[in-house]
C-alpha cells in the first residue's frame, strides 16, 4: 500500500457516541514521496552515529541512566507531571511532600524502561511485555486504579470530561486484543520489508491511536520507540529518546497523530516523525560529545586527590548515573565514616567538580552541575 493511500479507519456508532475504529496495518508500505527518502537516509546515517558513539564512550551504561531518567521526566511531564530533572534525581524525603506524587511517577517510567530493556534479552516486544512494562508504570501511583497490566475492557477517551464532549474516541474496548495482535504480528512481520524507522513511525501512531489502556498510553507508546531501536539492533544501548522533542513541539505532535486519523495523512506524520529521529540524535550527539570532554577534564582532576583518588573514582562513577549527592550516600558507597565522606565530598567541591545547593550548614547535598546541564 503507498503511504499516501492510506485509510485510517473510521467512525462506529456506539451508545450514545461514536469511536474511532482504526484499519489494520499488518501489510506492506511504499511511497514515491521524495523527501521520505532524504528524511529516512539522513535519520539512518544519524542513528549510526550516535550507535558508534554509545560503543566507543567508556562505561557508557553510566551515562545512558542519565537519558534514561530525562526521558521518564521529559515523557511524563508531556502528560502534566511537575517534577524537574534534578528533583527526579534526588531521594525522595528530599522532595516536598506536594511533589512527591509526580516524582513517584518519573521513578516508575526509570524502573519500567530499565526492566523492560533488560526483559528483551529473553523476551521479544509483544503484547505480554506490553502489559508487563505498563504494570510497573502504573504500581502504586495515581494510575494504579486503572487496571495496571491490563488491556481496558471499558471505554476510555482523550480531552473533554467525558464522552460527550472528547477531543478523541479510541475504538471500543472490544477491538482492541485483535488490533493489538495485528500491531503486534506487524512490528515481527520480516515479510513486509519496510525499513525499521518507516514501521515504527507506523508502530507509534497505531498504539496511539488503539490507546489500548486506561491510563499510561503516552508513556507507554514512547517508551516503545527505544525498545523497537534496542530489539532491532538500530542501538546496542538505548541511548535515543523522542520525548523531548515530542515535548519541545507538542502542539505539532499531537496535531501530527490527529491529521492520520481526520485526513488519513500518514505521509505527514511519518515526516514529522522521521525529523524528530534526527533531531534528536544530533542533540544526543552532542551530549556524548560533551560528556567525553568533561569526563577528560575531570579524570585529569582526579591526579589532585592523591591517596583519596580511589574513592573518588568510585564516587565520580556513581554520579554519571546519579548526578545529586550527600553525604549519607558518599558513606554508602565507600563504606567509610560520616567524617570521611563529608572531606571527600568537599574536596570535590573545592576542585569545582561538585556545587552544593541547600545552603545547610548540615545535611547538605551537591550537585554535579556542569553535567546534569549537558542533559
Amino acid at each position: 500500500m503507498e503511504l499516501k493511500d492510506f485509510i485510517a479507519g473510521n467512525y462506529k456508532e456506539q451508545y450514545k457516541y461514536s469511536s474511532f475504529s482504526p484499519n489494520k496495518i499488518n501489510h506492506t508500505f511504499t511511497w514515491n514521496d521524495a523527501q521520505i527518502n532524504v528524511l529516512l537516509e539522513e535519520a539512518n546515517i544519524l542513528l549510526g552515529q550516535l550507535n558508534a558513539y554509545t560503543l566507543i564512550v567508556p562505561n557508557v551504561d553510566l551515562f545512558v541512566q542519565m537519558h534514561i531518567t530525562k526521558e521518564a521526566n521529559t515523557s511524563s511531564r508531556i502528560e502534566g507531571t511537575k517534577t524537574e530533572m534534578d528533583e527526579a534525581l534526588m531521594e525522595k524525603e528530599s522532595i516536598d511532600p506536594e511533589r512527591r506524587d509526580d516524582w513517584e511517577e518519573v521513578q516508575n517510567y526509570i524502573k519500567a524502561m530499565n526492566d523492560a530493556i533488560e526483559s528483551l534479552k529473553t523476551l521479544p516486544i509483544s503484547k505480554r511485555l506490553i502489559k508487563q512494562t505498563h504494570e510497573q508504570l502504573l504500581s502504586g501511583v495515581r494510575g494504579e486504579m486503572k487496571q495496571p497490566g491490563t488491556f481496558r475492557i471499558s471505554q476510555n477517551w482523550i480531552g473533554g470530561s467525558n464522552l460527550s464532549n472528547a477531543f478523541y474516541i479510541p475504538p471500543h474496548q472490544d477491538e482492541v486484543e485483535e488490533l493489538m495482535s495485528d500491531l503486534e504480528s506487524f512490528i515481527h512481520n520480516e515479510e513486509l520489508n519496510v525499513p525499521h524507522l518507516i514501521k515504527l513511525a507506523i508502530v507509534h501512531y497505531q498504539f496511539e491511536t488503539i490507546h489500548p489502556f486506561l491510563d499510561g498510553n503516552g508513556r507507554i507508546g514512547r517508551l516503545l520507540i527505544t525498545l523497537y531501536l534496542v530489539s532491532n539492533n538500530l542501538l546496542q544501548h538505548p541511548s535515543l529518546y523522542l520525548s523531548d522533542f515530542f515535548e519541545r513541539h507538542k502542539g505539532a505532535y499531537y496535531d501530527a497523530l490527529t491529521v492520520v486519523r481526520s485526513s488519513n495523512d500518514l505521509v505527514h506524520w511519518v515526516k514529522f516523525f522521521l525529523t524528530a529521529v534526527i533531531e534528536t540524535s544530533k542533540s544526543s550527539i552532542e551530549t556524548f560529545n560533551g560528556i567525553l570532554e568533561l569526563k577528560t577534564e575531570i579524570d585529569k582532576k582526579l591526579f589532585e586527590f592523591g591517596k583519596k583518588a580511589q574513592n573518588a573514582q568510585k564516587i565520580l562513577n556513581y554520579l554519571y548515573g546519579h548526578p545529586v549527592i550527600n553525604v549519607k550516600i558518599a558513606m554508602e558507597i565507600l563504606d567509610v565514616s560520616a567524617k570521611t565522606a563529608g572531606i571527600l565530598l568537599k574536596d570535590f567541591e573545592e576542585q569545582e567538580i561538585l556545587v552544593e545547593f541547600t545552603g545547610f550548614q548540615r545535611n547538605k547535598s551537591f550537585v554535579f552541575e556542569r553535567y546534569l546541564e549537558l542533559f
